[in-house]
């Protein structure tokens, strides 16, 4: 219970709650468009260059080398589970869609965990970054050929160049790994100097952003009320699902408390930024108003208000 309060309590998540309050009674607030995305980077920029520092310290050892591994799995076989459990339910188009979104991760899900963790003085790996990373991109793959394989119509073509980019160099992938080659090579010095400043401005960068993310959740869910119960319970009992596989996952590998979260955040998000934004090319018959509110709308304020201190309640009861 006190971890719960903790994460409820905190700053970002409260005022991700205002961004919600906002919308419900219908207030005018709103962030200037260019600042979400310069935020979005802001963030990826810094998790990627503390990513970065930490691998320059630590070593990577097989219990590392392993949970990466396990990561790419997780993000190769989670979309075909899901396609196949939705196909016959919603359509080819649709399930490939979703099952891209929840194969993939939210890369703000697992920066709110992080938070979480530096609240609590619980360390993690650098390695998870290269973990999120990692896990960004193939679903996007897997689910175009699921549905290449089993919903288009003969003759329909999709440009696998211009997909393959979208999913391995789109923006936040590239920010987020550049970031952290970054600080990977820069010198341990300059390194030290930069790091306060951006802790102070990744505190700050999180709040505003999570009140963007409430504002832009309270307006999809007004949209997903249309779409029934069965999308609904998915979008909260399947990330479940994951993140719990993620957290055996992690147990068994023999990983850190810290590292263990941050897996189970991985494996139980969905990804509401770059997947959709490649699957409207890759599929354009899948329908948006399924999939990204599905995502953003549930999905993401469940993890971030419940997961979370739900994972880490698990991790210190079995850990």
């Amino acid at each position: 219970m006190d971890d719960v309060l903790t994460n409820l309590l905190s700053p970002a998540v409260l005022f991700f709650g205002v961004g919600l309050l906002a919308v419900w009674m219908r207030s005018d607030l709103d962030l200037p468009s260019p600042l979400p995305k310069v935020l979005s980077l802001f963030l990826l920029l810094a998790i990627g260059f503390k990513g970065g520092v930490g691998l320059r310290g630590s070593e990577l050892g097989g219990t590392q080398l392993m949970t990466l591994g396990a990561a790419v799995v997780m993000a190769c076989v989670t979309p075909v589970a899901s396609y196949y459990l939705l196909r016959k339910r919603i359509g080819s188009a649709d399930a490939a869609a979703i099952a891209a979104c929840y194969g993939s991760i939210s890369a703000v899900t697992f920066i709110t965990a992080a938070a979480f963790l530096e609240k609590l003085g619980v360390g993690y790996g650098g390695h998870m970054v290269a973990a999120m990373a990692l896990m960004e991109s193939p679903a996007i793959v897997i689910g175009v050929l699921l549905y290449r394989i089993h919903g288009a119509k003969r003759g329909e073509s999709i440009d696998w160049g211009h997909l393959l980019r979208e999913a391995f160099f789109n923006g936040p992938v590239f920010i987020l790994v550049g970031a952290m080659l970054v600080g990977l090579l820069a010198n341990t010095e300059a390194s030290g100097k930069l790091m306060e400043p951006i802790d102070i401005a990744f505190r700050l960068g999180l709040v505003l952003f999570l009140l963007d993310m409430g504002l832009v959740a309270g307006r999809q869910l007004q949209a997903l009320r249309r779409t029934g119960a069965i999308l609904g319970v998915y979008s909260v009992v399947v990330p479940v699902v994951q993140g719990l596989m993620g957290l055996g996952i992690a147990r068994v590998l023999g990983a850190s408390p810290g590292d263990a979260l941050l897996l189970a955040i991985l494996c139980g998000s969905a990804s509401y930024i770059a997947v959709p934004a490649a699957i409207r090319l890759a599929i354009p018959q899948a329908n948006p108003s399924l999939y990204v509110p599905m995502a953003l709308a549930l999905t993401f304020p469940f993890n971030v208000i419940a997961g979370i201190p739900l994972y880490w309640f698990l991790i210190e009861k079995i850990w």
